[in-house]
């Protein structure tokens, strides 16, 4: 049984061309689940990534993405996110983040699907090869930022994180509408999980900057800007302020940040 969970085996080309057979054909929905955990656990393998895109196996996670049932679609996004590891089976995967963008930011909040969508585009933006494919979306990642709960906003951040890093990126992060609450995130008393991270955006978006001289696109930017909110006076005060905080290494952004 080539779907039973407790199939600690790594499944063979030819074990994977008839699980991926079976997933394509059958309508069930606990067959489904069973073989795209299947296939999610062999992708964890990076033999196994190369061979299940060759024997057409992406296509065939992908399509689940449509699946009514939200469990599925979790396993669905589970395995393509370990399949995105490979460069390659990336080129195949992309044809997907728009689905995945739209899925995550409407979606349930603090949901494992949510959060399964998220991991993906993580993996999708590590190199910058894809992130632009989600340009339209920021002001809705920083939306699910403010909204969810502590995991759905370091995944959030992780995410925002890999475009932070990019120049490309940067007008399109700097112009995202985003509430006022998000200086918030900036308080001493925030989770430094959360903490770091926000202080890490601010920090490579200032890098960016320094780098592109983009400054001068100031009156680009709309009041409700992440731009004016990044560069204003209370997010100033709040950097003031984290100078004295008790952990050695958000004293030691903030620093950096200062400086730049």
């Amino acid at each position: 049984d080539l779907t039973n969970g407790s199939y600690d085996e790594v499944l063979n080309a030819e074990q994977l061309k008839k699980l991926l057979y079976l997933l394509e054909s059958t309508e069930d929905p606990t067959i489904i689940e069973r073989a795209l955990v299947t296939v999610g656990n062999n992708a964890a393998f990076s033999a196994n990534q190369v061979t299940i895109r060759e024997l057409g196996g992406i296509p065939i996670v992908g399509s689940k993405l449509d699946h009514p049932n939200l469990s599925i679609k979790e396993k669905a996004l589970n395995a393509l996110n370990n399949l995105s590891v490979n460069v390659e089976n990336q080129i195949k995967i992309k044809v997907y983040m728009s689905q995945v963008c739209e899925d995550v930011l409407s979606g349930p909040l603090d949901s494992a699907v949510q959060l399964a969508g998220l991991r993906l585009l993580t993996n999708m933006t590590v190199t910058n090869d894809h992130q632009h494919m989600l340009g339209s979306s920021l002001t809705g990642f920083f939306r699910v930022l403010l909204a969810g709960n502590g995991s759905t906003k370091v995944q959030v951040l992780k995410l925002l994180l890999n475009m932070s890093e990019n120049p490309a990126m940067t007008e399109g992060l700097l112009g995202a509408q985003v509430d006022s609450t998000f200086l918030s995130l900036y308080d001493g008393h925030i989770a430094k999980e959360i903490l770091l991270r926000v202080l890490m955006l601010f920090q490579n978006i200032n890098n960016c900057l320094k780098k592109e001289g983009y400054l001068a696109l100031q009156p680009n930017f709309t009041k409700d800007s992440l731009f004016f909110l990044l560069y204003g006076e209370e997010c100033a005060q709040k950097m003031r302020a984290l100078v004295y905080h008790h952990d050695a290494d958000v004293k030691e952004k903030v620093t950096i940040i200062q400086k730049l």
